[in-house]
């Protein structure tokens, strides 16, 4: 069986990603997703006898199976559409790429991801980070550097002492990290990043060419790429109240599901010195803060003074 991802998503609940990236471009751990998908299939498919290799499955983007579901679509063996549990499509297995006739129905599981929504797309990094299972350092680790977790490590990267790494992280390519810098949770550091000195990096994912030299905490959230974060850049993931934390999409706040949550951050931002960030806020491509600023709301274009 062969793959097809659906070009399309949702390219206006993805704000503020969408402003850079076609919606199946979207960098997750490094890749696009549609080639993050293409990559769990291949693997489930080398595992699955698959019965019927004259078949292709065509897929939305904003599906990303569970490993339960990926091995029920590679076992198909007739014309099928995959379904939400209410029944929007968001793939097909057919002999060819149109949507086929009369097909029989897969359903999507609990444990399966719809990518609806920016946060979303932190998730999916989350499991792919969280399911690291063995260490692939290629790059360089100075004395003084503690791993406890699994790492991957790109070549050129320079761990530099003090930096102090908790949980799984995958670090890209010429990447500067440190020294006296803590990585914890599931995250992910594009190539060509900076995290300097008593910088916190905690469940996020950071694009390529993002700098946070000084004294900066980045708490669950997604940075675009080419991203520079002034001194003391705090962005807050947590409500004082302990509930979930809600962010305004298209005018409707929309519940996240989560408890902890930080900033979607769009690509070529900058912010100023001592820039604090609320919970949920969505910051567009290109934008940035004065020293002090406190962003309280998403940060759009026609916000900008």
């Amino acid at each position: 069986m062969k793959i097809n991802i659906v070009p399309g998503g949702r390219p206006k609940e993805l704000l503020p990603l969408t402003c850079t990236f076609e919606f199946e471009d979207i960098p997750v751990c490094g890749r696009p997703l549609q080639e993050q998908l293409q990559r769990r299939f291949a693997a489930v498919a080398a595992i699955v006898a698959v019965p019927d290799d004259h078949l292709m499955l065509s897929l939305c983007p904003a599906l990303f199976p569970s490993d339960e579901l990926w091995h029920r679509i590679a076992a198909a063996t007739a014309a099928a559409e995959i379904v939400t549990p209410d029944g929007e499509v968001l793939g097909w297995i057919n002999e060819t790429e149109s949507r086929p006739r009369s097909p029989a129905t897969i359903t999507i599981d609990a444990a399966s991801r719809v990518i609806r929504y920016p946060w979303d797309i932190l998730a999916v990094n989350e499991e792919i980070v969280g399911s690291l299972a063995t260490d692939d350092i290629r790059g360089e680790l100075r004395e003084g550097v503690v791993i406890d977790g699994r790492v991957a490590v790109g070549a050129g990267t320079v761990l530099l002492p003090g930096v102090y790494i908790e949980g799984n992280a995958v670090i890209g390519r010429n990447v500067k990290l440190g020294p006296n810098c803590y990585l914890r949770g599931n995250t992910y550091i594009g190539d060509n990043c900076h995290i300097g000195q008593a910088v916190e990096v905690k469940n996020s994912l950071l694009m390529r060419n993002v700098s946070a030299g000084h004294l900066s905490y980045i708490g669950d959230s997604v940075v675009g790429p080419d991203t520079n974060f002034g001194a003391g850049t705090i962005t807050s993931n947590f409500r004082h109240d302990g509930c979930n934390h809600r962010s305004m999409v298209n005018g409707e706040l929309i519940d996240t599901g989560r408890r902890k949550f930080g900033a979607i951050i769009g690509a070529g931002v900058h912010t100023g010195i001592h820039t604090a960030i609320y919970p949920g806020r969505k910051i567009w491509a290109g934008m940035s803060t004065r020293p002090g600023d406190i962003v309280q709301r998403d940060l759009r274009p026609e916000h900008q003074e």
